[in-house]
């Protein structure tokens, strides 16, 4: 017998299986596209409703209400899924270009006329 035979492997650690993600087909030929700069999140305790719509007046005092367009109403888990796939989507584009800066007032840049 060789020695190269005689020798046993190391015994390697079992490596738990994860199961492959599911494909899921999805019809996008009936999707309508709207803008909102505005979202208003209220719920229930089965329920996240999510309302958005467009804020012509986002500085300054508003003078007219906020029209809401669009309203989402999904359960709990479908939200917490929705979070992380939001995260994981703003945190590739800020690796990409840049940190983005929500308080408005950090943003302006004194002096500037645009």
């Amino acid at each position: 017998m060789s020695q190269a035979s005689e020798q046993s492997s190391p015994a390697q650690p079992a490596v738990p299986q994860t199961p492959p993600r599911q494909h899921v087909d999805v019809d996008d030929t009936k999707v309508s596209s709207n803008y909102a700069n505005f979202c208003r999140v209220t719920g229930t305790p089965e329920e996240l409703i999510i309302d958005f719509g467009l804020n012509s007046q986002p500085f300054g005092v508003q003078s007219e209400p906020v029209v809401a367009t669009q309203r989402i109403v999904t359960n709990y888990f479908t939200a917490k899924r929705l979070l992380q796939a939001l995260h994981l989507t703003v945190q590739r584009h800020e690796a990409a270009f840049g940190v983005l800066e929500t308080d408005v007032q950090k943003r302006v840049v004194p002096g500037f006329r645009g």
